[in-house]
């Protein structure tokens, strides 16, 4: 294997050499540690690897971009699925596609309850006052009695509205598949697309983005929320109007929103998102956790090493 090379993608803090042992593979391996923005540059930058490990959906490998890259011969992505690798058009090339595991969902149900607790109770801004040598500020908001709007109800949503009844929250649900007898199971209400977002004094998105799911809430779901409304979002980003949803903020149609994922990736630097008052940004770390971490590069390694043998292994195949 000492000729086989290696790119280990975005990397941002500098840790997957840590998590795995990847001096087993006797290879030369790149890691690369900064977002690659745009085709051009994943073509120039990947042209000379055999091998190639994908952060998630960090970086995109549509077809074209992979009709480009001829030295390619496996494409290892973290987690179950990627939606950024066309795997056909990979197939259609003869690059090996696989997979990771994914021990939990808790990460990202985690992260979502910290987004909803400091959105509610200003902490970013009672934070920032007391490290300037300030005090209480503003006033924040319990959740006790207030309503729980979960758009979807799968295995993240579902754990997000445990959370919820918890903090004595009464829990609504909808999805495009969601019955009465599925919601009940987990002490959830299931109600129209249209009383989710009228009635919610918190909406939390827990979908998968799909064609159906892309653009679900734009600005007529948002101009019937409540003025005093949270929205979070720690899904997929283009599930929601982003336009729609600054726009929303700037004229304080919605009380807030707290968000994970967004549009574009890294959010760029100039985007207004970064700068409201009434949104809570985080860079997309749901998943960003040390268990993940050990998994996803633990089994990028194992993958790779089955791949060189000849009988590779988690192949995905659409």
């Amino acid at each position: 294997m000492k000729d086989l090379r290696i790119a280990v993608l975005d990397d941002y803090q500098n840790v997957a050499r840590r998590y795995a042992d990847w001096d087993s593979l006797d290879a030369e391996v790149e890691v690369f540690h900064r977002a690659l923005p745009d085709a051009d540059t994943v073509v120039s930058e990947l042209a000379g690897f055999d091998v190639v490990v994908a952060m998630r959906e960090r970086t995109r490998f549509p077809a074209d971009v992979l009709r480009r890259l001829p030295r390619l011969r496996l494409l290892v992505t973290t987690g179950p699925v990627n939606a950024a690798i066309d795997v056909p058009a990979a197939a259609a090339q003869g690059i090996v596609v696989c997979r990771t595991g994914y021990p939990d969902a808790a990460g990202t149900a985690e992260l979502t309850w910290a987004l909803i607790l400091a959105a509610v109770r200003n902490l970013p801004a009672e934070t920032r006052h007391v490290r300037e040598g300030g005090w209480q500020t503003g006033v924040g908001t319990m959740l006790a009695g207030k309503t729980l709007g979960l758009l979807g109800l799968g295995r993240l949503g579902s754990r997000v509205a445990r959370v919820g009844q918890a903090f004595d929250m009464e829990t609504i649900a909808w999805s495009q598949n969601l019955t009465a007898g599925k919601a009940a199971e987990h002490g959830v209400r299931a109600v129209t697309k249209e009383q989710l977002f009228t009635r919610s004094d918190v909406v939390s998105i827990h979908l998968v983005l799909s064609e159906r799911s892309r653009g679900l809430v734009g600005e007529a779901e948002l101009s019937s929320m409540k003025p005093t409304a949270l929205l979070v979002n720690t899904s997929r980003g283009p599930i929601v109007d982003q336009d729609a949803l600054v726009d929303a903020l700037r004229r304080r149609k919605i009380g807030a929103a707290a968000l994970d994922v967004f549009d574009a990736e890294p959010l760029p630097e100039e985007h207004p998102l970064r700068t409201l008052e009434n949104a809570l940004v985080t860079p997309h770390i749901g998943y960003v956790t040390e268990g993940n971490y050990q998994v996803f590069y633990r089994d990028a390694v194992e993958n790779i090493a089955a791949f060189v043998a000849g009988e590779p292994i988690r192949v995905l195949r659409k």
